[in-house]
């Protein structure tokens, strides 16, 4: 469904050019959910905003459905809009506190003139309503008035307003507390298989992407250096920041704890980054060819029996640390 390629965003600042997303390439099959995680500031938000044009790309293209985005006009993007939705990450600053829920759900259907009469668009916002577990009797209110998880469904129900095909989750359970969090995930798992929706799941939490995921992504510094099935990376981690960032997960292990991977030093500036891997500068298993040259994302031969192929940036990825 959608096939991103060479996909790059750079911002100009004082200091030189942020290298927000530097690169990336990757596809999406239609009905899985690619979880996209990393470190705060890696870039994925951004990746996923420029990946809809709701930010404009410096270079690279973006294929939905064979038709590549990046090249379309204002007009011609409307209609794609239509297809491609985003849940935010913070459910209160992205609703427009001045309308009620019931307007916030009937605003892209008004945009879009879907309805000619009013009463057909009444009835469409019922059904969102119900479909995201929202009480009708709360379609008279408004966003302060509601708690975190309820304003979550709102921008849910919104999302799924023009029945899109293909629907970016920026970090959506983040700001919620545990038990809301598992009712909102349910939720989109539950809405996946009724009605057949194409997810790219963001996030920064491993334990989270891993219960919805169907293949994970992982970024760091504006690349990704490691893709494959959800069961597969977790099994079987290739690269060295995957490995620390899955020994961190909190868990219980008989006997004691497992081993866990501190990573040494600072993350780089993503302004003018050094040459070479970019995670050299913490890895345990660098050589003198990492600092040297950028390693390219590469399938791993014999990899890949739980979730399909697996792909790793790394020129060492079969080393241990130790």
């Amino acid at each position: 469904m959608i096939e991103v390629r060479s996909l790059k965003k750079y911002f100009k600042t004082k200091e030189g050019m942020l290298h927000a997303v530097d690169d990336v390439s990757f596809s999406v099959e239609k009905g899985e959910t690619l979880g996209l995680v990393g470190e705060s500031g890696c870039g994925k938000s951004t990746l996923g905003r420029t990946m809809i044009r709701l930010i404009d790309a410096t270079s690279g293209s973006v294929h939905f459905e064979g038709v590549n985005i990046m090249e379309l006009s204002k007009g011609g993007m409307k209609s794609i809009r239509k297809k491609i939705q985003i849940v935010f990450q913070d459910p209160y600053s992205s609703l427009n506190p001045r309308m009620s829920v019931k307007d916030i759900i009937a605003e892209p259907l008004i945009v879009n003139s879907t309805f000619a009469r009013s009463a057909d668009r009444d009835k469409r916002v019922w059904e969102l309503m119900d479909t995201v577990g929202l009480a009708r009797r709360l379609a008279g209110a408004y966003p302060h008035e509601l708690d975190g998880g309820r304003r979550q469904r709102i921008g849910i129900a919104r999302a799924l307003a023009l029945s899109p095909e293909f629907i970016v989750l920026d970090e959506p359970v983040s700001a919620l507390d545990v038990c809301i969090q598992a009712q909102i995930l349910n939720l989109l798992k539950v809405l996946q298989k009724d009605f057949g929706y194409t997810y790219v799941f963001i996030s920064h939490n491993l334990s989270v992407v891993k219960h919805v995921s169907t293949r994970i992504a992982v970024m760091y510094l504006g690349k990704i250096v490691e893709l494959a099935g959800g069961r597969e990376i977790f099994k079987n981690p290739a690269h060295p920041y995957t490995k620390a960032l899955i020994s961190a997960i909190p868990r219980p292990v008989a006997g004691g704890r497992d081993e866990r991977i501190i990573l040494e030093g600072d993350v780089p500036s993503p302004v003018n980054p050094p040459a070479g891997c970019r995670f050299a500068g913490r890895c345990a298993i660098k050589t003198s060819e990492c600092e040297r040259e950028d390693p390219e994302l590469e399938e791993i031969a014999g990899a890949g029996v739980e979730g399909g192929s697996h792909f790793v940036s790394c020129f060492n990825s079969g080393r241990s640390a130790g």
